[in-house]
């Protein structure tokens, strides 16, 4: 049966981990894909990814190495989950990043935590904001671009009060794609 892999990348909390594994694993088992749990890679092999001024790791440092783990366990797509703090060139953080011609995606829990934005620790919203970012970037994985609704997951977040407004779930619009890139019908 094709599999998402999700792959722990460092110590992750494993609250948020369980989360995104049972609600990526509940919504694509529709489209006859099941997810499984990798044990945990270290971070010291994306050691070449840290910028000690930023205090950053390159996100895009983190998908060839999933890409390959990925093809090793025979998935169809992962999603590596870490939380180190992630930025793309030109951008001041990402919340996490995908390539679809590698069937890898990388979120990070860093910026999702309440605590990030001077908040008390609220682990119902970090599991809900982690599942919205792991489908978001499921989403590219699979051939999604942005969307412009903004209660869709595949809207753009330029704050983490988008992440929070949108829904988990894919528009119908989106919906229908996915389906159609995935060949099923729904």
């Amino acid at each position: 049966m094709p599999m998402i892999l999700i792959a722990p990348i460092g110590e992750v909390d494993e609250t948020p981990l369980k989360r995104v594994a049972d609600f990526v694993g509940a919504y694509y088992s529709r489209f006859g894909l099941s997810t499984g749990m990798l044990p945990e890679i270290p971070v010291e092999p994306f050691s070449r990814a840290f910028n000690p001024i930023r205090r950053q790791y390159l996100g895009r440092v983190f998908l060839p190495t999933l890409a390959n783990l990925r093809k090793r366990a025979g998935g169809t797509a992962i999603l590596g989950v870490t939380e180190v703090d992630l930025y793309e060139e030109g951008l001041n953080f990402i919340l996490g990043l995908a390539n679809p011609s590698l069937g890898a995606a990388v979120i990070s829990l860093h910026r999702l935590r309440p605590e990030f934005y001077g908040k008390g620790p609220d682990e119902e919203l970090l599991k809900e904001r982690a599942v919205k970012e792991a489908m978001h970037e499921l989403g590219h994985v699979f051939g999604l671009g942005h969307c412009p609704n903004p209660r869709c997951v595949m809207h753009f977040s330029n704050s983490i009060r988008d992440t929070d407004f949108k829904s988990p779930l894919y528009c119908p619009v989106c919906e229908e794609k996915l389906a159609k890139n995935l060949g099923v019908l729904v």
